[in-house]
């Protein structure tokens, strides 16, 4: 059996995941709890998902609390960070995790409320919780974000999801400009884009041929799980790891695209 992976300089700290119930932060959130963390676990659609991985954090060895907001909403973002910060007694990392495609449509057969829907819950939301841990960690002397992105930010994404596509690219270049903004208090402001990764709902957001198309471009020839994700938002979480890491977007994709 391999030992667990043990990175020092995280135990302790306190983390904020939004859109930590299912997937990719789901996964995130199980790591760092083995980290000894203080883990806010963040849901919204699916709370009993969120108590489960709020077990398996504690269960881990971390200390959890679950909170639940609608990240739709602008002043849900500000409350959640709020929120967390209190419960877990500071906010050394802030994980935007939080999107999704919501609908595919063609931009011809969008309506302002999808725009709205895709654009607020992937773009404005990391905004709106970076925002409000700015104070926060300013005030603590540093901290750390950390962003998810997506390929599609660099390729446009598959059919019938530009906006999708177009809201990840604004949190490539929102990770970048505001690590030069937020340097200088001693905050590192990362990314990471995941590829084509195998997750709930894969299916039901994106159709089977869009992903054997993906697949057959992949070097790897395969999809990647969640699990394989997590060590980039380790790595970048970590000072000790990252500390002269900043404004970088860390790709997890297999090789499907290459900067």
């Amino acid at each position: 059996m391999t030992a667990p992976l043990r990175i020092p300089d995280l135990h302790g700290k306190a983390v904020l995941i939004t859109g930590s119930s299912t997937g990719i932060g789901a996964a995130v959130a199980r790591a760092f709890g083995a980290q000894g963390m203080r883990v806010a676990v963040h849901g919204h659609a699916h709370p009993e998902a969120a108590e489960a991985v709020a077990h398996d954090v504690e269960r881990a060895g971390g200390h959890a609390v679950v909170l639940r907001a609608d990240l739709q909403a602008t002043e849900d973002c500000a409350a959640l960070v709020r929120d967390a910060h209190a419960a877990l007694g500071g906010l050394d990392v802030l994980v935007n995790n939080a999107g999704g495609v919501v609908e595919r449509r063609p931009v011809r057969d969008v309506d302002d409320a999808l725009y709205d829907a895709i654009t607020e819950l992937n773009a404005r939301s990391v905004f709106a919780c970076s925002r409000a841990a700015l104070p926060i960690m300013e005030a603590q002397g540093g901290g750390c974000i950390v962003s998810t992105t997506s390929l599609a930010a660099r390729n446009g994404g598959g059919g019938r999801s530009v906006l999708y596509a177009a809201s990840k690219a604004f949190v490539s270049t929102f990770t970048r400009g505001l690590a030069k903004e937020v340097a200088r208090f001693h905050i590192r402001v990362n990314a990471v884009a995941p590829g084509v990764i195998d997750k709930p709902g894969k299916a039901a957001t994106t159709p089977t041929h869009q992903i054997e198309a993906s697949l057959r471009q992949t070097p790897m020839r395969r999809m990647g799980s969640v699990d394989e994700c997590v060590g980039a938002y380790l790595y970048l979480a970590s000072p000790q790891l990252s500390g002269f890491v900043t404004g970088q977007v860390l790709e997890v994709n297999g090789g499907l695209l290459m900067p």
